[in-house]
């Protein structure tokens, strides 16, 4: 996939909110591979519901989402199944991973739907991201910000074209933060993957190409 459409895409809840002050809401955009945007929002402003939007799993909006040309509203349940396998990938603010599950587990049961990466290659990510001594601890007993760079790696152990990246530093100082920004970028880039960096405050510290305010 090379490209996401936005064009004229409101949120049903904003539909009677006659003074709408965004630079994506009601506006004509595309996210290209191989560019990097920063969408910024105050809270309430549907940073969320546009990641949701993006991955399909919210589709009270109107206007049109397109993906190389092609309405998403018309996808099937096998469409979306190869656009979140191989297309797009998520790191989603709630992180939605397996309490009960080790961090490694975490990891691999995402890496087992397209065997992306060897175990190896995990295993170094857990050691650059400082949590080499937690892979067999189980999530639920690891800190937010531990199970932040678990979410990284679980959204990087698969193929995409792009990456959406919702609040991914929240709760990071700045050197664990830089950490996951290099991490993220570099798979990206050897992807070629374009990358939408979502914040309502602190985020990534990159070189965007674009930002936008929701």
């Amino acid at each position: 996939m090379e490209t996401i459409q936005f064009k004229s895409v409101l949120p049903e809840v904003f539909s009677k909110c006659p003074d709408i002050h965004s630079e994506v809401w009601r506006q004509e955009l595309i996210f290209s591979k191989n560019t990097l945007t920063l969408v910024e929002a105050a809270s309430g402003k549907g940073k969320s519901t546009f990641c949701s939007y993006i991955l399909g799993y919210r589709h009270d909006y109107s206007g049109q989402i397109f993906f190389d040309g092609s309405d998403i509203r018309q996808f099937s349940t096998r469409d979306w199944t190869m656009v979140r396998t191989s297309q797009v990938s998520m790191l989603f603010q709630e992180l939605r991973l397996f309490p009960e599950l080790t961090a490694l587990e975490n990891v691999l049961i995402k890496n087992r739907l397209t065997d992306y990466k060897s175990k190896e290659e995990i295993l170094r990510w857990f050691d650059r991201l400082g949590i080499a001594d937690k892979c067999n601890v189980r999530v639920g007993q690891m800190s937010f910000g531990q199970q932040q760079r678990v979410a990284l790696m679980r959204a990087l152990a698969q193929p995409f074209d792009f990456i959406v990246a919702d609040e991914p530093i929240s709760h990071l100082d700045d050197d664990n933060s830089a950490v996951m920004a290099q991490l993220m970028m570099e798979e990206a880039h050897r992807q070629g993957a374009g990358v939408i960096v979502t914040s309502i405050g602190k985020h990534m510290q990159l070189e965007y190409d674009r930002v936008l305010r929701l």
